[in-house]
């Protein structure tokens, strides 16, 4: 019999021919070693029945007050050349304002061209990702500026550390993206960063990654990353999208300069958008979570309908972000009963509209504590239920999104993979409902040894990276290790036995190469 066979046994009070019950020993806490990713994590679809809280008359209220915001009231449209091509499709342009107003009707029109299911395309084919309809996305955080662990504490994000969170990122097949950069490494200059950092993304992993809207440069750069990172032309990355980025309004009503460039550079080759307000209740929006719902719906509306505007047909994603914020102090909050309300009336918006939704793995905690289990778990339950597909900040959120853990990260991996597990149809074929393994044992016997259960012991269940299961006197032997201990231990295993993604040699130094070229041309010009 395997280790694994006689430590299940061993972790399971049994009773004595005598009556007297046994103490658990050992456990299979005990055995930290075993898998903790699986192909079958990298393409996951969600057929669970959708959480509906807004009945069909209150969908329709705040699908009529957003088209009433737009119409009536209207967005800040801080680019030239964007009110240009919004007027150009019949938007009303406020002559010598940025002020710009929307017939609810040419709304409707343009968010109608958009397509409900799209692909995103890795360097690694087995890598490609599904958006839309019941599929599941997880990427990685991004865009702390601080980064922690147990030993190091909280620091400034650097370098070292960017690369460390993108290779955990390709560890664990629950990781579909990476996301933006995981931290924000300032101790390279912001005129190159974003060359380094996407060609460490190219080098470092095999998976789909995303691009920031800081200027029409980067973006450009972005693009031309991503296409010499697959090895194709730029005809077939403009068919095939390979990059993302996100669009966030500057709440309340405004589009800035940047976010509009990156729309109509992105848009434009058919790369994705994912627009997302940042509306926290309470804040940058109404203190009631259906305002919020209305402004976030609002401020969607108008960024996808201008892709729309710049290129039709182009992949977008409705993105939400509502929360609320602490009253007694202004601190955002996340993982509340109001964020689960906003997310999973993110999802019916998005439905109403057949667009992907885009939301995120959100908590507030400044440690690895049961606060950032407990609002991680709610965010998590509120996506899923809420039919998200495309989950941003997965994995190492904390204190807000300031800061990347690497503790955190592990443990939202475990998390993601519980969620998977839990997405699983069950099994109910004839061999499952087990009839055979049932007569074989009979009343008052155990299923331990029959061939059922020999068959299938390995795969039978989940096995958590981070569920200790040991019995008390052995747990404290060991010297009671917490979660955190399991997180701060298992982080540092990964990295160790990182394995670098094959990359062909010729679309290495094709990517070094333009690195270098844009960095001897000074990158992008800043103001320090």
């Amino acid at each position: 019999m395997s280790d694994m066979t006689s430590t299940a046994l061993s972790e399971t009070e049994t009773q004595s021919a005598g009556g007297e019950r046994r103490r658990r020993t050992g456990g299979r806490g005990g055995d930290r070693s075993r898998a903790t990713g699986s192909t079958k994590y990298r393409n996951l679809v969600n057929q669970l029945a959708r959480t509906e809280l807004l009945d069909p008359q209150a969908l329709d209220d705040i699908h009529d007050a957003s088209l009433t915001v737009l119409e009536e009231i209207g967005i800040d449209v801080m680019l030239p050349e964007a009110r240009a091509i919004m007027k150009a499709h019949g938007a009303e342009v406020t002559e010598g304002a940025d002020r710009v107003r929307f017939d609810r009707g040419l709304i409707l029109d343009m968010i109608a061209s958009a397509p409900s299911e799209f692909t995103m395309h890795a360097r690694n084919p087995e890598r490609h990702v599904k958006i839309g309809g019941n599929n599941l996305v997880f990427a990685q955080i991004a865009s702390a500026p601080f980064v922690a662990d147990r030993e190091g504490g909280r620091r400034a994000g650097n370098q070292e550390d960017f690369r460390k969170l993108v290779k955990l990122a390709q560890c664990y097949d629950v990781i579909h993206t990476t996301g933006g950069y995981p931290v924000e490494p300032v101790d390279i200059h912001a005129s190159v960063r974003h060359l380094d950092c996407l060609s460490d993304m190219v080098k470092l992993t095999d998976k789909v990654f995303h691009c920031y809207s800081l200027g029409k440069q980067r973006n450009l750069d972005g693009i031309e990353i991503a296409r010499i990172g697959r090895g194709i032309s730029m005809e077939q990355m403009e068919s095939e999208p390979s990059l993302f980025t996100i669009i966030n309004s500057s709440s309340p009503l405004r589009l800035d300069g940047p976010m509009l460039q990156g729309i109509i550079e992105m848009s434009s080759r058919g790369q994705v958008v994912v627009m997302t307000p940042f509306t926290l209740a309470g804040a940058m929006a109404p203190v009631t979570v259906a305002g919020a719902l209305v402004l976030q719906n609002a401020e969607a509306l108008c960024g996808i309908a201008f892709t729309q505007m710049v290129k039709r047909g182009a992949p977008v994603v409705y993105g939400g972000f509502t929360s609320n914020v602490d009253m007694k102090t202004g601190a955002p909050a996340f993982g509340t009963p109001e964020y689960m309300k906003a997310v999973i009336s993110g999802g019916q918006l998005a439905r109403r509209y057949k667009l992907p939704y885009r939301t995120s793995n959100t908590n507030a905690a400044n440690t690895l504590d049961a606060q950032a289990a407990y609002e991680s778990a709610f965010s998590l339950w509120a996506l899923t239920q809420g039919g998200g597909n495309f989950i941003m900040h997965s994995a190492g959120w904390t204190e807000g999104g300031l800061t990347a853990s690497f503790e955190k990260f592990i443990l939202d991996v475990d998390m993601l993979q519980m969620v998977a597990e839990f997405l699983t149809p069950l099994d109910v074929s004839q061999d499952a409902l087990a009839l055979d393994a049932v007569r074989d044992v009979g009343p008052g016997g155990h299923f331990f040894g029959t061939a059922h259960t020999l068959a299938r012991y390995e795969t039978a269940f989940y096995s958590p990276i981070l569920s200790d299961w040991r019995n008390f006197e052995t747990w404290t032997d060991a010297g009671r290790p917490t979660t955190y201990d399991h997180a701060n231990r298992v982080f540092k295993e990964k990295l160790a036995s990182y394995e670098r993604p094959p990359i062909d040699p010729a679309v290495e130094e094709e990517l070094d190469a333009f690195v270098a070229k844009r960095k001897e041309e000074g990158g992008v010009a800043t103001d320090f």
